[in-house]
């Protein structure tokens, strides 16, 4: 249970992949940055490989890999004043139900802090109703907190919880025109590739290829794609097309002002002339620093793509037009209510989540949580939820995953990460490209 009377705050980050881990692991510090941060890495098929975490950068005193029931040990026995859950909607709302089991009856325990880690394009009512029951929901804009309180009112469930702030990895010098940030350079576009979006070869062969195409058009440019994972690697979101093995099979290699890169997105922005993507929130980085940004509309603009949240930028364009000399202009009313303050104000966007936090920290008790879902309120949904986390559908651990015993080293040794990533690329193997072989088959 938690102290309160020592002077840092001690707070425990849960995150299932890379940039989860960097959207808690920099929220825990948005909140209040003199805190002890106990991070924990949901042992799955994203948990992030030590490169990855080296590539997003956010720190902890502590770090480790753990199994979700072990998670709500570890958290039920040590005194933490704030836990915040970074995980997939699933993953917080069986977090949240075996961390009510644990603190029944307690007279204090931690204030637990959830969110998501981006532009929230679908799965809206979904995800919403797996993080309700935590004391804060963070909607990273003033369009997402409408609304996140329109669906818990919708259901009848208390809005509370919800708190607007923004996304906490926005930031980096802002773009002061061509050949103005840092070293000097050649003009740089960045396309920032997906994991998942869009799904079909065709389409991210287009882009490839499009964005190829854009260098050879404009010799005087460099063009950057800009990576996610290396092949075996992943994200918040399955790649099954990885755009390294579809270069690799191009007819001809790309121009020498053409390569694939990785690394950490913010060092990419610094160098950045115009960002491009479908709908990744590094789209949202670039605009808050004031780098002309495209989201393309290609492939259309369509729900399954994510561009539609775009809808009213100004940023909306084609490869056509950029390889013209197109450069857009966000619309500025866009921007204020997507939370990225591109004119400054970018602190004090966590105000109100620094007060709730506070004021919930240091109340005398808190209510027990409770989630929406519950046994009675969706009994054919819940317990299966639960289940994938070793817990029962009333948050108890179940006896097949409480009995084996507990990891109890640091975050995986190099020696074992190879041995481990091998496993798990056998495992993503099967799961990704035979299994739906297997299905597809199974329909002839």
């Amino acid at each position: 249970m938690p102290s309160r009377t020592h002077s840092s705050p001690r707070v425990a980050v849960l995150a299932d992949s890379d940039t989860r881990w960097k959207w808690g692991a920099l929220t825990a510090y948005r909140i209040q940055s003199d805190i002890r941060l106990d991070g924990y890495l949901l042992r799955g098929r994203a948990t992030p490989t030590v490169r990855q975490l080296h590539e997003v950068g956010a720190r902890a005193d502590a770090l480790r890999e753990i199994r979700g029931v072990d998670f709500v040990r570890s958290v039920d026995r040590t005194r933490y004043d704030v836990v915040v859950l970074a995980c997939v909607g699933g993953a917080v709302q069986a977090m949240l139900h075996g961390l009510a089991r644990a603190w029944r009856g307690a007279q204090t325990r931690p204030v637990v802090v959830t969110g998501y880690v981006g532009v929230v394009y679908e799965k809206l009512a979904d995800g919403l109703l797996l993080r309700h029951g935590a004391d804060v929901v963070l909607a990273n804009s003033r369009h997402d907190a409408d609304r996140f309180r329109e669906v818990y009112r919708g259901v009848g469930a208390d809005d509370g919880s919800v708190v607007e702030c923004a996304l906490p990895f926005l930031g980096g010098d802002r773009y002061r025109g061509e050949g103005t940030t840092g070293t000097p350079h050649p003009y740089t576009v960045v396309f920032a590739a997906q994991p998942s979006v869009p799904e079909s070869r065709a389409d991210r062969t287009y882009l490839l290829r499009r964005a190829v195409e854009h260098a050879r058009k404009h010799p005087d440019r460099e063009v950057l794609i800009k990576l996610r994972s290396k092949p075996g690697e992943h994200t918040t979101h399955i790649e099954e097309l990885p755009y390294q093995k579809l270069a690799a099979k191009a007819p001809g290699p790309p121009p020498a002002n053409c390569r694939l890169v990785y690394g950490n997105m913010g060092e990419v922005l610094d160098r950045t002339d115009l960002m491009v993507t479908v709908s990744s929130t590094a789209a949202l980085e670039s605009l808050h620093r004031g780098i002309p940004t495209a989201v393309l509309t290609d492939l259309g603009i369509r729900e399954v793509l994510g561009n539609h949240h775009f809808l009213g930028s100004g940023c909306l364009a084609s490869w056509d037009e950029l390889d013209a000399g197109h450069r857009p202009e966000p619309d500025a009313d866009w921007l204020a209510r997507q939370g990225v303050a591109a004119e400054g104000d970018y602190e004090r966007a966590f105000d109100a989540a620094r007060a709730r936090v506070t004021a919930l920290r240091t109340a005398d008790r808190l209510p027990p949580i409770a989630p929406y879902y519950t046994p009675r309120t969706a009994p054919g949904y819940l317990p299966g939820i639960l289940a994938r986390h070793g817990l029962d559908a009333h948050g108890e651990p179940i006896a097949g995953y409480a009995d084996a015993p507990e990891e109890t080293g640091g975050l995986r040794r190099v020696a074992r990460e190879t041995v481990r990533e091998a496993a798990r690329g056998a495992y993503r193997h099967g799961v990704q490209r035979v299994a739906p072989a297997i299905r597809r088959w199974g329909q002839l």
